[in-house]
């Protein structure tokens, strides 16, 4: 997603600072696409790399993987890297840009957030948790920032066919033993997971919702996208909690576990 929004912006005349580990990776993308080394768990890797740019108006916080684990078997290590990325990765940046828009009067913030920041699945508690905060986050600074003139919004993508799920999803040795006593759960659901995911919609999607939310002043807080997104979330409003859980395990076959 963040490349395709990185190609997307430049190809719409944005000077996009595209933000990774791996910027080598990045390198003749578009000549508007200026490749930054940042890791986001380390304030000082972020500090040097904004220290350059004099101007910000717009950070997109799309950096985040799932962590797979059962909360009984998931290790302290896992649990606090997943936040040090998908949560105080998004608040380390905003911290960062932050002063730079207040001093403009201007700024847009977008957080990538996900469908699963608003609903619950096994095994990706972590990762619910994470985006669950990321939500809270843009809710408490669209208060914060307001007066200053600077937009927040989240986007809450459903499954798209990216390197998420190639790539970006870790696994708890436990967990996906054969001795675990969920075991049973992991081989039946982890499979359509990542089958969803890798079917999943295109990227260009995003993208493009990005970017119109960038030029819309009056743009909605938070938005959908993709498929599962769209029908999931708005049935988590309509229904009631007990209703919803039992929609979503039918729809997994969740109901023997």
């Amino acid at each position: 997603m963040g490349r395709a929004t990185a190609a997307h912006l430049a190809g719409e005349g944005y000077l996009v600072y595209a933000a990774s580990r791996t910027p080598h990776k990045l390198e003749g993308l578009h000549v508007h696409i200026i490749p930054l080394r940042i890791d986001i768990t380390d304030p000082a890797s972020i500090q040097k790399a904004l220290s350059e740019i004099e101007q910000v108006d717009v950070l997109i916080n799309n950096a985040g993987y799932g962590l797979v684990a059962t909360v009984e078997e998931v290790t302290e290590e896992e649990m606090l890297s997943q936040f040090d990325v998908n949560v105080f990765g998004v608040m380390r940046m905003c911290k960062a840009v932050i002063p730079k828009m207040r001093v403009q009067g201007s700024g847009v913030i977008i957080n990538i957030s996900s469908f699963l920041g608003k609903i619950g699945l096994p095994l990706l508690t972590s990762y619910n948790a994470s985006k669950y905060a990321v939500e809270g986050i843009t809710d408490s600074l669209r208060y914060e920032l307001r007066d200053f003139g600077i937009r927040v919004h989240s986007v809450m993508p459903g499954f798209f066919d990216t390197s998420f799920a190639r790539e970006n999803l870790v696994t708890n040795e436990m967990t996906f033993a054969e001795r675990s006593p969920y075991a049973q759960m992991v081989s039946a659901l982890a499979p359509v997971i990542v089958a969803q995911i890798n079917s999943g919609n295109d990227a260009s999607e995003v993208a493009e919702m990005i970017h119109a939310i960038i030029e819309d002043d009056n743009a909605p807080a938070r938005q959908t996208a993709g498929d599962k997104a769209r029908k999931f979330i708005p049935m988590r409003r309509e229904l009631s909690d007990e209703d919803f859980e039992r929609r979503v395990r039918a729809y997994y076959g969740l109901e023997q576990y």
